[in-house]
């Protein structure tokens, strides 16, 4: 999907090609945010990138493996960057607070509003994008929180049977129906008094469903 030369490289020529990647992909950004999927060209991609068209077809092949490359590394990129929790850290709420802010702040920025229409808009026609994108970001992310909830409910901190669904909770509670109403463009992204509030409560009411019986 991604067309790269084979021969062999030292180190420096392989630093210099992830710099000209990059350098690719930030132009593509720049063409599909302003113009989407279908409107965008790898002419107009080149010229942003500021690289032929020629050097543009030997690190992707296609339009199609560019968008799904751009928008794939970004929201896992999102997703390690976000999900990095500490599984021996006991201090389950701390660690839910971080997350939940740190969660709503990022689901929040425009950037990341606008690439999750584009992803929505260009998946009817390549249904393999909106899989991609959903197993880079929400599934991965769901699954480190899973792996946490694991290690509390091991330790008798958290009282869940089904941690997968248990993560899902904690974060659709946190957004709670914000990321739909930015979607459509409705009302202005939350302050950061507002997601510390929708962070509060969310961990409020998550412990009520998964907090661990009082003892006696």
């Amino acid at each position: 999907m991604v067309g790269a030369s084979i021969i062999e490289r030292g180190p420096g020529s392989q630093a210099a090609e992830g710099d000209k990647r990059r350098q690719i992909l930030e132009g593509a950004r720049q063409v599909f945010m302003a113009s989407g999927f279908d409107g965008a060209s790898m002419g107009e991609i080149a010229r942003a990138a500021g690289v032929s068209k020629g050097t543009l077809y030997v690190y992707f092949d296609s339009k199609e493996a560019l968008f799904e490359a751009l928008t794939t590394e970004e929201k896992q990129g999102l997703a390690e960057a976000l999900f990095q929790l500490d599984e021996d850290d006991p201090d389950l709420r701390a660690v839910l607070t971080r997350l939940g802010n740190s969660y709503l702040a990022t689901m929040a920025r425009p950037e990341h509003v606008s690439l999750i229409r584009m992803v929505i808009g260009a998946c009817e026609k390549f249904p393999r994008f909106g899989q991609a994108f959903f197993e880079a970001g929400p599934a991965c992310g769901t699954g480190r929180l899973k792996a946490y909830f694991d290690t509390q409910v091991a330790a008798g901190r958290l009282a869940a049977t089904d941690t997968d669904l248990a993560a899902k909770h904690f974060l659709h509670l946190c957004q709670a129906g914000m990321l739909t109403r930015l979607l459509f463009n409705v009302g202005e992204a939350p302050d950061e008094a507002e997601i510390r509030y929708r962070v509060a409560e969310a961990v409020r009411v998550f412990f009520a469903g998964y907090g661990p019986p009082l003892a006696g």
